[in-house]
């Protein structure tokens, strides 16, 4: 394993990046190692955890180059999940797997830890073009969830598992069931589905209505059929997003919510 992870640090540690030249962010990073209590060793893992794609030139993505920020957003969910699982096995021995499920999804889902990621103001930080920005990428909820599971990869990879359940922790698991209740966590999916399933023995289908919006601030449009009968749509910045919504128009419409 170690051996493995030396050669993903070589990867970032050798990638080009200019952000090393900005030193403005790179003091702004400073107050974020102390907020977080956790100061890198090797600083580029920071750096590039924080760096999202839209600042990335296109240059570096050419003949199917991959992009580190998302390899380590890969990386800091798969941690991520691991270390809430483990949390919930050893707090809750009499839940079955079905409840432990439940309850990780709430914890690791994109606004719950948007919500985390506002909490330490972690969109401030974030390297991304001016034009994301204005667009309100430094509030956007599917951009600070992302970079929270890379800023995990980020202490993993520097500090071991150890220093990223540290964080985990204290930044994400600790008084969770509290900020739950200030945000809507309901996952109308599950809800249409086992109710589609108990009566009509089908499950919701989900179809693409429409697709608005420049690459980099996308609207998709979804519409949401049980038994071939339209029951709701609903829009959002990606199509998780928009499915929820038509799920939770029908699930209203249907009188199950």
């Amino acid at each position: 394993m170690f051996s493995v992870l030396k050669k993903i640090i070589s990867y970032l540690s050798n990638s080009s990046d200019d952000n090393a030249s900005d030193h403005r962010w790179l003091n702004k990073l400073k107050k974020l190692e102390e907020q977080i209590n956790y100061s890198f060793k090797n600083k580029k893992l920071l750096w590039t955890a924080l760096t999202h794609d839209s600042f990335i030139r296109k240059s570096e993505h050419e003949n199917g180059a991959s992009s580190p920020y998302e390899r380590m957003e890969f990386l800091g969910d798969s941690v991520l999940g691991l270390i809430v699982a483990e949390h919930l096995f050893a707090r809750f021995p009499d839940k079955d797997e079905g409840d432990l499920s439940k309850e990780k999804s709430n914890i690791v889902c994109e606004k719950f830890l948007a919500l985390k990621a506002m909490n330490i103001h972690l969109g401030e930080y974030i390297k991304m073009s001016e034009e994301e920005r204005r667009n309100g990428g430094e509030g956007r909820k599917s951009i600070i969830a992302d970079t929270m599971e890379a800023l995990i990869c980020g202490i993993y990879l520097d500090g071991g598992i150890e220093a990223a359940r540290d964080f985990v922790h204290e930044f994400i698991i600790k008084d969770y069931e509290k900020e739950m209740f200030s945000v809507d966590l309901t996952n109308y999916k599950s809800i249409l589905q086992e109710f589609t399933q108990a009566k009509y023995q089908c499950v919701p289908k989900y179809l693409l209505k429409d697709e608005t919006g420049p690459d980099h601030q996308k609207i998709f449009m979804m519409e949401v059929y049980i038994m071939s009968k339209k029951y709701g749509e609903g829009n959002g910045p990606n199509k998780k997003e928009a499915q929820q919504k038509a799920a939770l128009y029908a699930c209203k419409r249907l009188n199950i919510c």
